[in-house]
């Protein structure tokens, strides 16, 4: 027979006279957080589910088919599972929802979209022991900041197949993410099949990843699986700029041909005639980057282009910076790098959103402190964001977009601003984490167990190139003026003291800075630990370990953006870290840097994939640690001819399953 057991987590530990509180929040997260939250104090247990009412037949089912997965089916007696319509009057009432679990589970929603987010929040939080199904006591209301919650990935670039990205599509809709750009065109290829232009699939124009490309029964899929998830796709055709692969394969010199525009035309009445208004109503047409003569096109060709799309009565999107028409009042502006959304126009943030220039540690800090749209939640013009992958560069193999960019930990922090809002705009943690002990510094390190407590559930076996930082903290000294010879030696490398008196200027070690990546100065200006353009720093820390053993380590120097070939500057060649130069000591040993497999590239190596750059796609580091105290030390100097100036150096432990914290490190800073 079916049991309902409702127990509480406050126990009374037998023989030790002292109760053992374990905090339901804790141990049951939600990303996004809620609006509105209370946990009880109990837990819900039950092997059996009985729908008694549901005015949402799809997401019921839905619900019942994740049971059941679980080894949890409907029964007479199984717990009672109410859905109910009912108007919730909340900002975006349309996806908002309120989430009850007692004796029984209720969920009121106003539309299908919130009873879905609901069911999304609710699987979150599901756990089983044996056969047992177990539910935390909880009441929620909820609703989304921001209308638009996206995702874009660059396929004209680089193709994925159907199945990628249905992965990371089923996890976008388990954080309430709404969106999906689909780029699908770009100077290396026309990624979508065109029946009117069977040519744009040619290999002859398409330079990466020949003969790949998503046919229209493809995007069709694709287009259904987003619906069963509420994730509305943004399909782009980038014209008139990246548009090398559509040139060749037509034969047109210039996109001023006279036969271009036809083409064009005919091609967003192709694509618009692949889905409803109602199931695909926005479209892209690119228009950014537009720097090569070929390219220019009078403004009256992107007018005619814009009628086209509305006539087929869907919304236009457009990047910004883009090409502006002056008649155009309707587009909707996607904004990148600092650009503000033209007056009057509804927009979308991509700014400082791109994956692809985001280390796996400061980034997230970016992520999570800013606000999206630079206001707290949305309205008739902010629609909201998105985040933008552009791994620019050939890549060898798919998965590598997954492994060489922080895509899951990045919609997973992003996740949070996006669907609850930001009541400040936080630059000055952008490119670090706030102060230990501070109010901001307690915000992130809550969020941030949410996050680790998520990466062990439910991304086994993906790639999450995160690990707890909160706890790793560094003293730094510097810039000591190096006049551009990176070789330069600091009396820091001789003796560990207080302070330093170099030239007459004296340098103290700063107080505790917190993180994983340190920026001293930030490749996009956001703030950081210095204005100065060149120098050398030291880090130092001190790291407890309880045994001898040889750890693994991410390290790692200047961080390597995965677009405009090695944009950092040259590759190091073997016995060097990095061109500047930078070293690592522990007990004072000098670390020696990795046995590079491409060392010596020049900069503008776009078409060469990149394979170890990085710290978190390449074997870790082993370095040796004594029982006890161990001393570490890190030169970090810097010249003009580099774009980033940074350091990493995390413990890591390696597992089957993916990355995960060595829990019985400490660190400690000495000065």
């Amino acid at each position: 027979m079916d049991k309902l057991i409702l127990f509480f987590l406050s126990i009374m530990a037998a023989g030790l006279g002292q109760a053992q509180t374990i905090s339901l929040e804790e141990k049951y997260p939600i990303i996004p957080i809620p609006q509105e939250i209370k946990y009880g104090e109990s837990e819900l247990e039950f092997n059996s589910i009985q729908i008694l009412t549901s005015e949402f037949v799809p997401e019921s089912k839905q619900l019942i088919t994740f049971f059941e997965n679980n080894g949890i089916n409907e029964a007479v007696n199984g717990v009672k599972i109410e859905i109910i319509k009912e108007h919730i009057s909340v900002h975006n009432a349309e996806e908002a929802y309120k989430l009850k679990i007692g004796f029984e589970i209720k969920i009121w929603a106003s539309t299908s979209k919130g009873a879905f987010y609901a069911i999304k929040t609710l699987q979150q939080i599901f756990r089983q022991h044996s056969e047992i199904g177990i539910l935390p006591q909880v009441e929620i209301t909820d609703w989304p900041a921001f209308k638009i919650r996206g995702f874009m990935h660059d396929t004209g670039r680089n193709f994925q197949s159907v199945a990628q990205l249905k992965e990371q599509l089923e996890v976008l809709s388990q954080y309430k993410f709404n969106v999906f750009h689909w780029h699908l065109t770009d100077d290396p290829g026309w990624r979508l099949e065109s029946k009117l232009y069977p040519q744009l699939q040619n290999e002859a124009a398409t330079s990466r990843g020949k003969g790949k490309f998503y046919n229209q029964e493809d995007f069709k899929d694709i287009l259904t699986f987003c619906k069963a998830r509420h994730i509305t796709v943004i399909p782009e055709f980038d014209i008139p700029g990246h548009s090398r692969a559509f040139r060749t394969a037509m034969g047109f010199e210039s996109m001023q041909d006279e036969k271009a525009l036809p083409v064009l035309l005919d091609l967003f009445d192709e694509l618009a005639g692949l889905a409803s208004a109602e199931e695909m109503p926005y479209i892209h047409i690119g228009t950014d980057e537009v720097r090569n003569k070929e390219e220019y096109v009078p403004d009256d060709f992107i007018q005619k282009i814009m009628d086209r799309v509305k006539s087929n009565n869907r919304e236009i999107i457009v990047w910004k910076e883009g090409i502006e028409i002056e008649k155009d009042s309707t587009s909707i502006n996607q904004l990148w790098a600092q650009h503000s959304p033209r007056e009057g126009h509804r927009f979308i943030d991509s700014r400082a959103n791109y994956i692809n220039h985001l280390d796996p540690f400061a980034g997230m800090a970016r992520l999570f402190f800013q606000q999206p749209a630079r206001q707290p939640q949305g309205d008739s013009l902010a629609l909201g964001g998105i985040l933008a992958v552009w791994p620019d560069n050939n890549v060898a193999h798919e998965r590598d977009i997954l492994k060489q960019n922080p895509i899951y930990p990045s919609m997973v922090f992003y996740a949070d601003p996006i669907w609850k809002g930001r009541a400040e705009n936080k630059l000055e943690y952008w490119a670090k984490l706030p102060p230990a002990g501070s109010k901001e510094y307690q915000e992130f390190k809550a969020f941030e167990d949410k996050v680790i407590t998520h990466r062990n559930l439910f991304f086994e076996g993906k790639e999450f190139p995160y690990v707890r930082q909160t706890d790793i903290k560094w003293n730094i000294v510097g810039p000591f003026k190096n006049d551009g010879d990176v070789d330069l030696r600091f009396p820091v490398e001789d003796t560990l003291k207080a302070s330093y008196n170099v030239n007459g200027k004296d340098y103290e070690w700063s107080p505790p800075i917190v993180g994983g990546t340190i920026h001293f100065r930030h490749f996009f200006n956001f703030p950081a630990l210095t204005n100065e353009r060149t120098g050398t720093f030291y880090a130092y820390s001190e790291i407890y370990s309880p045994d001898d053993r040889v750890q693994d380590f991410w390290v790692g120097f200047q961080g390597w953006s995965r677009s405009g070939g090695r944009r950092v500057g040259p590759f190091p060649g073997q016995g060097d870290w990095h061109t500047t130069h930078p070293k690592i000591w522990v007990n004072g040993m000098e670390i020696e840097p990795p046995n590079w497999k491409q060392p010596n590239l020049g900069t503008n190596t776009a078409e060469i994939p990149f394979v170890d750059e990085d710290y978190f796609y390449r074997p870790p580091t082993k370095i040796k640690l004594k029982k006890g105290w161990n001393k570490m030390l890190l030169k970090i100097p810097q010249d003009t001819n580099s774009w980033k100036w940074m350091f990493t150096c995390v413990p890591v432990k390696m597992t089957n399953d993916g990355i995960q914290e060595e829990k019985d490190l400490k660190f400690r800073t000495g000065f």
